[in-house]
């Protein structure tokens, strides 16, 4: 890779990172870890156990069950779920990031680019197309993996020369010879 650059549309693309069909699950997110550690917290608390017991089975300092336990007893299980995310909504909603999806999952071909490689250029023409929705560079790479949960894939470089066969006699038939010393 030396001299490309990770933002050259010839070098990179992206594509989702599971290969199995059907939705992306993405992995739980921070927030959603603390809410379940949490709510853990208190099904420890209903079968009475100690809060340092607590600590020690979740994995957390003792002053943050002690805090837990005291705003469970004042406001039930409800009062230590996660709170709605303040600030600006996202540009996209659920059904839009879904017809994105689709879109993309379609190939880049079919959209009418040369190669069947997403950049973040391309997928941010795809989403306005779709949508109607302009979104930055920063914002579709967020959409990528943050909401669509693909990841980033370098094509791996060989030669045009390449010659699998030869390489196959030469590890089966020469490197032995080289590595006992003849």
């Amino acid at each position: 890779m030396r001299g490309a650059r990770w933002w050259d549309p010839e070098v990179v693309s992206f594509k989702p990172s599971s290969v199995a069909s059907g939705p992306v699950v993405p992995p739980l997110t921070r927030p959603q870890l603390a809410e379940a550690r949490r709510v853990r917290a208190v099904e420890l608390f209903e079968q009475g156990c100690p809060n340092a017991e607590v600590a020690r089975m979740l994995g957390v300092h003792a002053e943050s069950v002690r805090r837990w336990k005291r705003v469970w007893e004042k406001g039930g299980t409800h009062a230590l779920r996660r709170r709605p995310a303040t600030g600006r909504p996202p540009k996209l909603d659920d059904a839009q990031v879904e017809q994105v999806r689709t879109a993309l999952e379609q190939g880049a071909q079919v959209h009418g680019f040369e190669a069947d490689l997403w950049t973040l250029e391309r997928v941010g023409l795809v989403v306005e197309r779709v949508t109607g929705v302009a979104l930055s560079r920063a914002s579709v790479w967020r959409l990528l993996t943050g909401r669509l949960g693909w990841s980033l894939q370098r094509p791996e470089r060989r030669a045009v020369e390449r010659n699998e066969s030869e390489i196959a006699r030469w590890i089966a038939h020469e490197w032995p010879r080289i590595k006992r010393g003849r």
